[in-house]
């Protein structure tokens, strides 16, 4: 057998070994994959900088809003305009809780620090039935309502579960915001006051409603408790078996926000019980395919998309303005498909994302506003994630460019509780570029990107000035953090790209970076790393 050569061998006297060595199919793949590796590695250069913007653009967000919390409590307002209190559906909800998830990736000592101080002055000051959330005002410093109304609480409590601290907790796992989640859930269902065949439920508001089948599912999985499940069946049992079925029942179904909650939230319950309660999974089927096959035959446009409103019984189209909420729809289908196998819903979502670039570059989303391009890119981003139609890419460079275009100098975007969705998609658009991989501690100038290149990530990390750090890896975290069953898609959570498993390379990799001098690495999937050319950018 021919020895291998020295380490010091040059390209040259290397490619005349090959030779040598190799049959000239294998010598050609060889080759083959040195120059999809190099072009890997400029992709990964590329991506560096939107993903560097992103979190930059985040970061900026955060400190826009920081400027203008209350003097007192330090709590941030629901919008800047009149709105001059915090409430859990929209401040906590919506925005604060993307101000977290930016300085879980930022910055760690604002995270420990002034944010954890707002989770308990918030509990503390907005908690007026048990932990159930209520309006604060700074004016009077005390509450906005004269009187406690058990309703709107709920709403505010089932908004900040599913829209933040959810969200939280797939990120993070267990901490002080998911044992803020599980207090507000908790109380929620011990207020049930509403009866039905299946047990009391606590509201008959249709987006709340959703936001506790979402949350239902998770909790499940995450505390193994069966209470969870069985609230959740309630709420199945509610709209698939009764007389409140979305689409049989419903004179007019809103496709966007405020009602798609339900839509996708039985689809997360449909894979509850697909493995663990295999009667209500037959039970649920007939029903649930039912609505998701008559929202597909009158509730989407020619280019596959989804009309905001229908009449389900007539057909009836009754706003035909895309909604920018369409993904959350294909989640829940998609989701179905994962567990039935029904092609027709994975169709759906191939030829949604297929039409974007053609039909909807430029597509002013909620009049324009930078909170509905960021829902549209964050559907994209998601079901993109597992279904990766090439044109949607381009779609979503070109778009969030548009979005970002919005944001102000200080940082803030259009100055109400939507701009929280602005930094919730920028992040998942970063994470996207990097596949997962982040450098702690962050730094504005310090660039990463990354593609994958077989099983392998190829990565590119830079920096304007020296800086020494760890290149840190995603994980699964519907496994890890949630203990979900599979990774199927769901509203507001952030896309796995490249993941390697618990206990290896938990602390990542060291680096170290000279100015204006690219370092490259591959990254296998059992945490083998392997350096590649180092050179000038």
């Amino acid at each position: 057998m021919n020895a291998l050569p020295s380490p010091g061998v040059g390209i040259k006297p290397m490619k005349t070994f090959l030779r040598t060595l190799l049959p000239p199919t294998l010598l050609s793949f060889a080759t083959l994959a040195a120059g999809a590796e190099e072009a890997a590695f400029q992709q990964a250069a590329e991506n560096a900088q939107p993903a560097a913007e992103a979190f930059e653009r985040s970061r900026r967000f955060v400190d826009g809003w920081l400027a203008r919390a209350d003097k007192t409590t330090g709590l941030i307002p629901r919008n800047l305009r009149e709105s001059n209190y915090w409430n859990g559906r929209d401040a906590a909800a919506d925005n604060y809780s993307f101000m977290v998830l930016t300085a879980a990736m930022t910055d760690r000592a604002l995270l420990e620090g002034r944010l954890l101080d707002m989770l308990r002055t918030e509990t503390r000051l907005t908690s007026r039935i048990d932990r159930l959330p209520d309006d604060y005002s700074f004016a009077t410093q005390g509450w906005r309502r004269e009187t406690p109304d058990l309703d709107a609480m709920i709403f505010d409590g089932a908004e900040y579960v599913k829209d933040g601290l959810l969200t939280i907790t797939e990120w993070s796992g267990k901490s002080p915001w998911s044992e803020r989640m599980i207090g507000i859930v908790d109380d929620i269902w011990k207020n049930a006051a509403i009866d039905t065949p299946s047990g009391k439920i606590p509201t008959l508001n249709f987006e709340v409603n959703g936001d506790l089948l979402q949350a239902g599912a998770r909790l499940y999985w995450l505390t193994g408790e069966e209470r969870y499940l069985d609230q959740a069946i309630r709420l199945g049992d509610y709209f698939l078996l009764g007389k409140n079925h979305p689409t049989r029942d419903s004179r007019k179904l809103r496709l966007g926000d405020h009602s798609c909650e339900v839509i996708n939230g039985l689809s997360e319950l449909y894979v509850a019980v697909a493995r663990t309660r295999p009667d209500k999974h037959a039970a649920y089927r007939e029903p649930l395919h039912a609505m998701y096959d008559r929202i597909l035959e009158v509730g989407v446009n020619t280019n596959g998309l989804f009309h905001t409103a229908i009449d389900p019984v007539s057909g009836e189209v009754l706003d035909a303005t895309p909604t920018d909420n369409w993904g959350y729809n294909l989640d829940g289908m998609y989701a179905v498909w994962l567990v039935d196998g029904t092609e027709r819903y994975r169709d759906a979502t191939r030829r949604a994302l297929g039409s974007l670039q053609e039909h909807y570059t430029g597509q002013l989303w909620e009049r324009g506003s930078a909170d509905g391009l960021a829902d549209s890119i964050e559907g994209a981003l998601n079901l993109f994630n597992r279904e990766p139609v090439p044109s949607a890419a381009e779609w979503m460079d070109t778009e969030i460019r548009r979005m970002w275009a919005k944001q102000q100098p200080d940082g803030v975007i259009e100055g109400w509780h939507g701009d929280g969705n602005f930094a919730r998609t920028s992040l998942m658009y970063a994470l996207w570029k990097t596949q997962g991989c982040r450098a702690e501690p962050w730094r504005k100038d310090v660039r990463v990107g990354a593609v994958r290149e077989g099983r392998d990530l190829c990565v590119s990390l830079s920096a304007d000035a020296a800086w020494s750090g760890r290149l840190v890896f995603d994980r699964p975290r519907h496994r890890d953090s949630m203990r979900l069953p599979l990774d199927y898609p769901r509203i507001n959570q952030f896309p796995e790209w490249f993941t390697l498993p618990a206990g290896i390379l938990p602390e990542g990799v060291p680096v170290e970076l000279t100015p204006g001098v690219e370092v490259r690495l591959v990254v296998s999937p059992d945490g083998g790393i392997r350096r590649g050319s180092t050179k000038p950018e």
